[in-house]
């Protein structure tokens, strides 16, 4: 990968990083937190036996085993506690190490007397010998703290550089002046050699050779990251977690790269989809993107990937499907029920002055969510099954029924394509009778059954299946929803709108009880989330006999 592309997924240095990226900051943070409690664990391990044996004869030994402990341990809590800053975090990469290879160079010297007094080591030759292994072995220490410092976190190369040929300059120092000490008692005593010239050149080139390794390990590793970020990125997105799944098409939760806004983007499965998917999944966002009422989900944008998949970007929406709605928390209240219908029937109002139809109104296609200014939103989505029924030829097979069989209108169900808007109208009544119930209109144990009564038979009244009374003007409106002749029903969306406001309930449902509900279940519920919610199949039933389910 080039390096400006690798540099261009790494923090900034300076006091500007927490504003180029929040994001990078954090992980940044996560990642030299990480650093210094494995350096933490790596000194307290291999420190174990030194310090039991400084414990019985103390000495500078101990003090300087201690504050290595101490210095890495108290460095992983500073980064683990609160938001700290790109320069700060630098500080502490950079600066840490170096101490902390000091003290592990000042702590060799104390090591190699020890080491050779143990062996009773009294000649000048076995003491240098004795200097040269200590220095060995603090050198190759020091080299695996930095070569997992370049692996852990993300740092230019060049920055990787300096900081590992920094951190290695204690301990050259230190080893070169203790050969060069020896050296010159050797050539006093007549004892030295040819060779031994060449001694202190060799804590250098070793660090020479543990610089490159950290170079090339920081180069490899967080290239690759910067790879896998560009490979998740559709356009000025970045995708970060799947948050939904169907037959034919997966949502990730999203970032705009450049606004930091959160985002969903739909993809369409490849290994699922035939050229009409993708027809239908194109045509979705289209005529979606034409939708501009507050109660219909924004399309932000749309495209193929380099490798032909097809995704679109919507608004990101935190909070619950109606289906949800009522499986979590009961029957709704008729007040609240108005309030949800009344903003189903706004958006749909404005498609059908578009003359599109959207053909699988149903719960799992309904968010309520909640704003700032203004708690139980609701989000209409899913236009994958759209029909223009002003001309405009639609992406399903002739004679097949779309939609889901629970939320069917009769039409639907005997001629498919004859349907205009008033086929979504019984779809909210049946949304509208589940919320009041908390039971579809009908029930039976398969697709064929559901139909034939959506034909043939008369809804029982929502209040006697709840057992309770239940407002007799907006059960009225409910049932004449579900007419079977869709000359019964209300005859537009807008006109249903204007009378679930006209019912005696409309206005008990207000903001501050919407607000109530909504802290009630943070409170009881913190973790909730939509995610295990069974949802009602959207099928297309084709008339003979050929089954598909899609997302």
């Amino acid at each position: 990968m080039a390096g400006d592309e690798v540099r261009r997924t790494l923090p900034r240095e300076g006091p500007r990083g927490s504003e180029d990226s929040e994001k990078a900051r954090g992980f940044l943070q996560e990642r030299v937190a990480l650093f210094w409690k494995v350096v933490f664990l790596i000194t307290l391990c291999g420190s174990g036996l030194g310090l039991l044996g400084a414990i019985v004869k103390p000495g500078m030994d101990l003090v300087v085993t201690l504050g290595e402990m101490v210095l890495a341990g108290s460095l992983s809590w500073l980064c683990s506690r609160h938001a700290r800053s790109i320069r700060f975090l630098w500080v502490v990469d950079g600066l840490g190490l170096f101490v902390l290879s000091g003290m592990g160079a000042f702590l060799g010297r104390f090591l190699s007397a020890g080491f050779a007094r143990g062996h009773a080591v009294t000649s000048a030759e076995g003491v240098l010998m004795a200097d040269g292994y200590v220095s060995m072995m603090t050198l190759v220490g020091t080299a695996l703290m930095v070569v997992i410092r370049a692996a852990v976190i993300p740092a230019r190369p060049s920055r990787t550089a300096l900081v590992t040929a920094a951190a290695g300059l204690p301990l050259i120092a230190v080893s070169t002046l203790v050969v060069l000490d020896r050296q010159g008692g050797l050539a006093l005593r007549g004892f030295a050699s040819s060779t031994d010239r060449w001694l202190p050149a060799i804590p250098t080139l070793m660090w020479g050779f543990t610089v490159l390794t950290c170079v090339v390990i920081s180069r490899v590793v967080h290239g690759l990251e910067a790879e896998v970020r560009q490979a998740r990125r559709f356009g000025q997105y970045v995708l970060e977690q799947k948050i939904g799944e169907g037959a034919m098409g997966v949502v990730y939760r999203a970032t705009h790269a450049m606004l930091r806004r959160p985002a969903a983007i739909k993809l369409l499965l490849r290994e699922h989809a035939s050229e009409e998917d993708l027809q239908r999944f194109e045509r979705e966002v289209q005529l979606t993107s034409r939708l501009a009422h507050p109660n219909t989900i924004s399309v932000f944008d749309y495209g193929r990937t380099t490798d032909g998949v097809f995704y679109y970007v919507m608004e990101y929406l935190d909070g619950m499907d109606l289906h949800h709605l009522v499986d979590r928390h009961g029957p709704v209240d008729p007040a609240r029920a108005i309030h949800i219908l009344a903003q189903i029937a706004g958006a749909l109002a404005e498609a059908h002055a578009l003359g599109l139809v959207h053909r699988d109104i149903k719960p799992a296609n309904i968010i309520l969510t909640e704003r700032p200014d203004e708690p139980d939103v609701v989000k209409v989505l899913d236009f994958g099954l759209v029909k223009s029924f002003s001309g405009e030829a639609g992406a399903s097979a002739a004679g097949a029924i779309v939609g889901t069989p629970l939320y069917m209108a009769p039409e639907a169900v005997r001629h498919p394509n004859t349907i205009d808007a008033r086929a979504d109208l019984y779809a909210v009544g049946a949304v509208g009778y589940f919320l009041l119930c908390g039971r579809d209109v009908f029930e039976a144990r398969s697709l064929v059954e559901i139909c034939a009564k959506h034909l043939l038979e008369a809804p029982e009244p929502p209040s006697q299946k709840l057992g309770r009374p239940l407002p007799t003007d907006l059960e009225a409106l409910v049932l004449s929803c579900l007419a079977k002749d869709r000359e019964d029903r209300p005859s537009s969306a807008a006109v249903l709108r204007a009378a679930l406001l006209a019912c005696t309930d409309a206005g008990a449902y207000d903001v501050d009880a919407a607000r109530r509900w909504w802290r009630a279940r943070a409170a009881a519920q913190p973790d909730e989330t939509t995610a295990g919610i069974a949802r009602a199949a959207t099928m297309e039933i084709d008339l003979y006999g050929r089954t598909e389910t899609s997302a």
